[in-house]
């Protein structure tokens, strides 16, 4: 397992109830509420039946480019619509980088997208998608400006998950917001998916969380959703999610290339050059997607499952899939039938279960690989500057970025027209090196440093206007969330759509803790979070560090979440020449044996146990009589199996250190009602005991 990426760099409405079996409804006798942009699509399609009783019954596509309408309406994206409506062969679609190999063949005629209960949404043809309004939308300078000071201010509990509820900036895109319906997919996208899921024997795709899923992402709204059951969890993950952003990034990347396609084909039929901004269908380069993972074996995962949801049309060849098994599915844990690990028979294991199914594949971090989408292949291991989606690590993308800093010859323009970001197990990510990603969204969308291959007369102009980081949409899921995701989503995600973020009430893990045991939460006060780490280092050397200072009893185990904290309080007990012992993430393996049995037979007095450590050993350490969280760990499930370790000591205490921005650890810890009371109460001590 590498420990590169784990370092620390120095440091709508809500929808209408309906019953879940009765998913065949008429579209007749269906009347869902009307949301503004379905208004501006019937505006636009009257003024569109209008204009074409007043022109030709067969126009040429000369007409369709000569002739253009206002089209009056507050709305600014209607002048967009108006431009899209003016060629009525245009597909839903955006572009590729600077490779023109697409096939006629790969462009299947799509004339509308998929509606209520997968039919054909006549209303909401190709021409009016969420897809086309999103990218032909033209930006204001006063839209950008607005994006900084966006709240969020409506919110619709969710749907399937219980003490959930969804928020969001700008427009209440979920009042109107149909749960029968995956609009704008690509019916032959649709229909495959449909095929799979019966072949499979899966669950009902029509499940109302799957779809609301899919439509939220269909609607390019920037996403955090934090409360994704992984896989690792009880063997079994929540594949509906997985599955709505791999649909999402395959709809994407199918429009955009019919797009180009077709446009391609009128551009040489008139046997001109590119001179409308109707034919701006691209950006600098190709790759469109962009999905980063924590591990190769959650990619193997990932891919085998986005090859699975690829029409048959597409995918009548497979190239580089044997190199792909070996590199991501060559260790134990990726079966080919990933079911045959649930009917094996369970072993006896020294380790969690969910700890098991993380790490029982290929752990490698640093990798990333190209998948291309030709006419009937999809090549795996394809150039990342011709590819269409992106699968990485954050830190191989990192090591790209620092290797074309350093050496002119290389570059890392296949992120410059990135329009879909998808960050799947943010929180597994978060345990490696949450900097990295933080670094990788702040080069994603930079002008080119070469010159693109590209016709310049095809690049959308917000490409061009250095724009391009407002129409990229982020989807950020994971178990749960912390205060570096939330600050990448609030302060690097600035999508002109607006923002909708899933936030959850918890119940607490206090019932998972065997001993009965005094837990006594110690609060110290915090002016700013510039001032959080000196505070808390403050409050351990003045009121927590004296009481074991002389006190003759051994097994103190000192429980620290941050590497910065580990290393301070290291040197602390270095100047005190207290006797102790380490175990990092960082510590070699010799060492760490050491270090336990010095800990459990009373020679070392103090241990301390980082949790980046215990997320990648979990470790069951003996000896342990009096425990002090310095920090609480990020993980709920880390706090009981740490309390855990009390459990047959003949003395046991545990005190535990936290201020009011650990909110979010608490809550998950001890639940969100109790957590509110013990960061606002005046008293600043508090007993629990289970």
């Amino acid at each position: 397992m590498k420990m590169t990426q784990r370092a620390d760099a120095g440091k709508k409405k809500k929808s209408s109830k309906q019953n879940p079996n009765n998913m065949n409804v008429n579209i007749l006798q269906t009347d869902p509420p009307t949301s503004n942009l379905k208004r501006k699509r019937q505006k636009v399609k009257r003024d569109e039946r209008k204009k074409e009783a007043e022109l030709p019954a067969r126009r040429k596509w000369k007409d369709d480019h000569d002739d253009e309408e206002d089209f009056n309406d507050d709305s600014p994206r209607n002048s967009d619509a108006e431009r899209m409506l003016q060629d009525s062969d245009d597909n839903d679609s955006q572009s590729t980088g600077s490779e023109t190999e697409y096939d006629a063949e790969f462009s299947q005629s799509d004339e509308e997208d998929v509606g209520i209960d997968g039919q054909p949404n006549y209303e909401d043809s190709v021409h009016l998608s969420s897809f086309n309004l999103h990218l032909e939308h033209n930006l204001t300078k006063e839209e950008i400006d607005n994006q900084k000071g966006s709240k969020f201010i409506w919110e619709v509990p969710a749907i399937g998950m219980s003490s959930c509820k969804w928020i969001g900036t700008g427009e209440n895109i979920l009042k109107d917001l149909n749960s029968n319906s995956f609009d704008g997919l690509i019916p032959r996208l649709y229909e495959h998916w449909m095929d799979v899921y019966k072949t499979s024997g899966g669950k009902d795709l029509n499940s109302s969380m799957q779809k609301i899923f899919f439509s939220l992402c269909s609607r390019y709204r920037d996403i955090l959703h934090c409360n994704k059951k992984p896989f690792y969890v009880k063997g079994l993950e929540d594949t509906s999610i997985m599955d709505a952003y791999i649909m999402h990034s395959l709809n994407h990347v199918f429009k955009t290339r019919d797009c180009v396609k077709k446009n391609d084909a009128k551009l040489s039929r008139a046997g001109e050059s590119a001179g409308s901004d109707k034919f701006r269908d691209q950006g600098f380069t190709r790759p469109k997607v962009l999905i980063l993972l924590p591990m190769a074996s959650i990619v193997y995962r990932v891919v085998k499952r986005l090859i699975q949801l690829t029409p048959s049309a597409h995918k009548v060849n497979v190239e580089h899939m044997d190199r792909f098994l070996t590199k991501f599915g060559s260790e134990e844990g990726n079966d080919e039938n990933d079911h045959d690990s649930e009917n094996k028979k369970p072993q006896k294991a020294s380790k969690p279960s969910d700890y098991e199914v993380l790490f029982g594949g290929n752990n490698e971090d640093d990798f990333m690989i190209g998948i291309k989408f030709t006419r009937k292949t999809i090549k795996l291991f394809s150039d990342f500057h011709t590819s269409d989606i992106i699968v990485a690590s954050a830190l191989s993308l990192v090591n790209k970025i620092e290797e074309a800093g350093s050496n002119k010859e290389k570059d890392v323009d296949f992120l410059s027209s990135i329009e879909v970001l998808i960050i799947d197990h943010a929180d597994v990510i978060a345990m490696q090196n949450w900097y990295h990603v933080h670094t990788v969204i702040d080069h994603l969308n930079r002008l080119p440093s070469k010159q693109p291959g590209t016709d310049v007369m095809r690049i959308r102009p917000w490409y061009l206007d250095d724009n391009a980081r407002f129409y990229r949409q982020t989807i950020v899921l994971g178990f749960y969330s912390n205060p570096d995701i939330n600050a990448s989503f609030n302060h690097q995600c600035c999508n002109y759509e607006g923002k909708v973020k899933l936030v959850c009430d918890y119940k607490g893990v206090l019932h998972k803790v065997l001993p009965e045991i005094r837990q006594i939460y110690e609060r110290f006060h915090v002016d700013s979070i510039v001032d959080a780490d000196d505070a808390r280092f403050d409050y351990f050397v003045k009121k927590v560090f004296p009481r074991i200072k002389d006190s003759d009893q051994g097994g103190i185990m000192i429980f620290i979440s941050s590497y910065f904290e580990f290393i301070r309080i290291r040197n602390f007990l270095k100047s005190q020449n207290a006797s102790f012992c380490l175990l990092g993430e960082y510590t070699t393996q010799s060492d760490i044996s050491r270090a336990r049995n010095w800990f459990n037979e009373g020679k070392r007095k103090i241990m301390l146990y980082t949790e980046r450590s215990h997320f990648y050993h979990r470790y069951k350490i003996r000896g342990v009589q009096n425990l002090i969280m310095y920090s609480l760990p990020e993980r709920k499930e880390f706090f009981p199996e740490i309390l855990n370790m009390l459990d047959g000591s003949a003395s046991m205490a545990c005190t535990l250190m936290f201020s009011s921005l650990d909110k979010f650890r608490l809550d998950r810890i001890i639940g969100t009602n109790k957590a509110k009371r013990m960061v606002t109460a005046e008293k600043s001590v508090f007993v629990f005991c289970h």
